[in-house]
């Protein structure tokens, strides 16, 4: 198979895009969390080559992606109040939000679950892909599984040049990291992944909204994820990951004590003077927004100079920051050591 590279501002690349979506094919999709590995959600063959194209676990549901909020109706059994709010508030943008499915959406999509999550990107081009298509969309991060998220569509081709049909170029993601997942299926409704939509973004409009324990934590053995970056590692480079959680000088400290071939620090910008090793920076310490948007590139940027072992900055857990500190904890396997 040859995949298509599509500049998105050409005449007529998002209709071919769709056209390739209404055929059964996959497209790379820029939106503004990531690029996502499009498929018509209402096909199960075309679905099912998603997972053969990700070498992703059958397991993991896939999210459904809607270009209007009145396209969500016909998709979940209800839409209670909570999830009009939040659509009022936050839609379009970068939160999905769980609901019990319609019996529209193929067991492949929400992997058996009764529950489907349903999201409306704010990205023009995914947007009017979606359109253009007449169909939802569902769409998990173009890349491979187990892999960083691809943010660019030069990231897609990388992974996934031979396994689709085409990627849309819309240049680079905004936000970064992965939608805000918010299941309104259990009450007091949870949060099960963050993202650009931060908790007290949620909790601002439906008051009580707990986290789901996979957050901040590994998913017990056994269990089975209610939605997309729950797995226990995902997100990772092929370098080994450890967090080292503690001051900056403590930080640097233990990296300049652990130097070696392979040895590199993954830190806040204006951190790369203090070690001794080679450096990759995402963002500045207190610049959440700006981690979220450098994480993914910066792990890629690891494998690409040979990194082996990588010491990474623990981020603060905090706003968007909760966001970050949940893909790098996974990206490590949660490994993490902490420092006096």
């Amino acid at each position: 198979m040859h995949t298509e590279l599509l500049n998105a501002a050409e005449s007529g690349a998002v209709e071919k895009a769709a056209e390739i979506i209404r055929n059964g094919g996959l497209v790379g999709m820029p939106t503004e969390t990531v690029y996502g590995l499009a498929a018509n959600a209402l096909d199960s063959k075309a679905v099912a080559k998603i997972f053969a194209a990700k070498g992703r676990p059958q397991d993991n549901p896939l999210i459904v992606h809607i270009s209007a909020f009145e396209q969500i109706r016909c998709l979940v059994k209800s839409v209670p109040e909570a999830a009009e709010k939040l659509a009022a508030a936050y839609w379009p943008g970068p939160m999905t939000m769980v609901l019990e499915k319609s019996d529209l959406i193929p067991e492949i999509v929400s992997a058996g679950l009764p529950t489907v999550g349903i999201r409306f990107p704010s990205h023009p081009v995914a947007r009017a892909l979606i359109t253009a298509a007449g169909v939802p969309i569902a769409a998990p991060s173009a890349n491979r599984s187990g892999l960083p998220s691809t943010t660019t569509a030069e990231h897609v081709m990388r992974d996934m040049d031979g396994r689709i049909d085409a990627v849309l170029d819309g240049g680079v993601c905004g936000v970064g990291v992965e939608s805000t997942i918010i299941t309104l299926a259990s009450d007091p409704p949870r949060l099960l992944r963050p993202g650009g939509i931060t908790l007290e973004q949620l909790r601002a409009v439906l008051g009580s909204v707990d986290v789901d324990r996979a957050v901040l934590n590994p998913l017990p053995k056994g269990a089975k994820p209610l939605s997309p970056g729950m797995k226990y590692k995902h997100y990772s480079p092929k370098a080994n990951v450890i967090i080292l959680d503690g001051s900056e000088q403590a930080y640097a400290d233990y990296v300049n004590a652990h130097k070696g071939p392979g040895i590199t620090a993954l830190c806040y910008t204006g951190e790369e003077k203090l070690v001794g090793v080679p450096a990759i920076c995402y963002g500045g310490e207190t610049d959440y927004a700006a981690q979220a948007r450098d994480l993914f590139e910066a792990l890629r940027h690891l494998d690409d100079i040979g990194a082996q072992t990588v010491y990474a900055r623990c981020p603060e857990p905090k706003g968007v920051g909760l966001a970050v500190y949940n893909r790098l904890m996974r990206a490590a396997g949660f490994e993490v050591l902490r420092l006096g």
